[in-house]
């Protein structure tokens, strides 16, 4: 495997949330995709729901990435193996550009990935370049590719925001207009991906999800951003280096892992997934929103997602609970997280003051939130090493009896996770990123109570 692979690169910041970042990252790879290149997406930050939309853009497994999460090396290794595989490569950026710890930007500065500003010009005109300004020059060294306006009025906005780039360029730098402006796109309920309250909604809920990201595609066609043969694409071209080999020992060889994937458990990093193979499981995937029993298997993990939309469906579930609470009682292993783990306790109790009976697994209630109930890095020690992850949910769970032990907040403003215990069964909060600790991940499949 070459040591330094080659391939153009951007990474799609913002000076903020909502500006339009994941819009324009999936409607880049859905166009270039669509003209049969290679794309390959990677989302800074731990977020499950934008890489949804991404992969379904390009057709391509989606992983995150974070220098605290994933590691250097981790990153290296994905980086590099893309680059070596692919036509374009797009990072989608977290927060504003600056933001959190560590930002985008370290990101884009690590790796020499030069920087694609998107920012909502809806409700400005020259001011725009002054922001362009500000976030090329707020880090030196910055690598900066140019500013995308996004939700633009008319051609007449569009043209003021050019100038405005034009001047900022003029007084720059470098002094050239194609380090600047690289187009706009209309103020278009058409070209905009639909939220909810966990960010935006997965793309494999929505029958129109192709049709939409066609369209942003479209809108994208004639800007410098279409013409993958471009000379901004070419100066573009980021040289990945290789990592060193980490080899994972197959602790998992021949057992059975039981995985549930459905619209109400679809919080999966795909590179858990390949840990888990790599680690020697094999994997089975069952559906409990179809009230699908448990395939014959030695573990279980029910991952994150939305259980509070699917809250009755889950209340009459019969098949699943028993063969659940069966595989718990033998002291077989389950790893439950975040919306895996809602369903163990008794009941849900929704935003309305409804409360739908759950399963019963574990003992105590759970409640949705109005506000986020928490967010952030985390961490859990274990004998076998020390997985890394976060936290993010708007449920809290007011449990019957002590929890068995409790994840570490990394950021001062954090809150421990609680991990919760019957048997060889253990739930949290807590999402954990597998390949930090392969090791850590293994026995969370493993112990089993006699």
């Amino acid at each position: 495997m070459p040591s330094v692979a080659h391939c153009p690169a951007v990474l799609i910041a913002a000076p903020a949330s909502g500006q339009g970042k994941t819009t324009v990252t999936a409607a880049l790879a859905r166009l270039h995709a669509r003209q049969g290149r290679r794309v390959r997406v990677f989302k800074c930050g731990p977020d499950f729901l934008d890489p949804h939309w991404h992969e379904l853009a390009s057709g391509q497994p989606v992983h995150n990435l974070d220098l605290w999460v994933n590691g250097e090396d981790d990153i290296r290794a994905r980086l590099h193996e893309a680059a070596l595989n692919s036509d374009l490569i797009l990072v989608e950026g977290v927060m504003g550009l600056f933001d959190g710890e560590p930002s985008a930007a370290d990101l884009a500065l690590r790796w020499g990935i030069p920087v694609l500003a998107v920012i909502d010009a809806s409700a400005m005109a020259g001011t725009f370049g002054a922001l362009a300004h500000g976030l090329r020059h707020y880090r030196p060294g910055l690598p900066w590719a140019g500013v995308l306006a996004n939700r633009v009025a008319s051609e007449g906005h569009e043209r003021m925001l050019q100038a405005s780039v034009r001047a900022e360029a003029q007084g720059g730098e470098s002094g050239s207009l194609d380090a600047g402006w690289l187009g706009a796109l209309r103020r278009d309920a058409g070209l905009s991906l639909p939220e909810r309250h966990l960010g935006l909604t997965v793309a494999c809920e929505l029958p129109d999800a192709m049709a939409r990201l066609d369209a942003l595609a479209d809108a994208f066609a004639t800007t410098p951003l279409g013409n993958l043969e471009s000379p901004a694409w070419r100066r573009w071209a980021v040289a990945f280096e290789a990592a060193a080999s980490q080899p994972v020992t197959p602790l998992l060889q021949g057992r059975k892992v039981a995985v549930a994937r459905d619209a109400a458990f679809c919080f999966i990093y795909p590179a858990n997934l390949d840990i888990l193979c790599a680690l020697g499981a094999e994997l089975q995937c069952f559906s409990p929103l179809a009230d699908e029993a448990l395939p014959s298997c030695d573990a279980v993990w029910l991952p994150g997602g939305y259980p509070e939309l699917h809250a009755e469906a889950l209340s009459r579930n019969r098949q699943t609970r028993d063969s659940l609470l069966a595989h718990v009682d033998a002291g077989k292993p389950v790893w439950a997280e975040c919306g895996g783990m809602m369903p163990l306790f008794d009941g849900l109790t929704l935003n309305d003051g409804q409360r739908h009976p759950m399963w019963g697994v574990l003992s105590g209630e759970v409640c949705m939130q109005s506000r986020l109930a928490a967010l952030g890095p985390q961490q859990w020690v274990t004998p076998s090493g020390t997985l890394r992850g976060h936290t993010f949910h708007y449920s809290t769970v007011n449990a019957h009896g002590m929890p068995a032990g409790y994840t570490e907040p990394v950021r001062p403003y954090g809150r421990p996770e609680a991990v919760y215990r019957r048997g060889a069964l253990q739930a949290s909060y807590f999402h954990p990123w597998f390949a930090s600790s392969p090791e850590a991940a293994a026995q969370l499949f493993l112990q089993e109570v006699a």
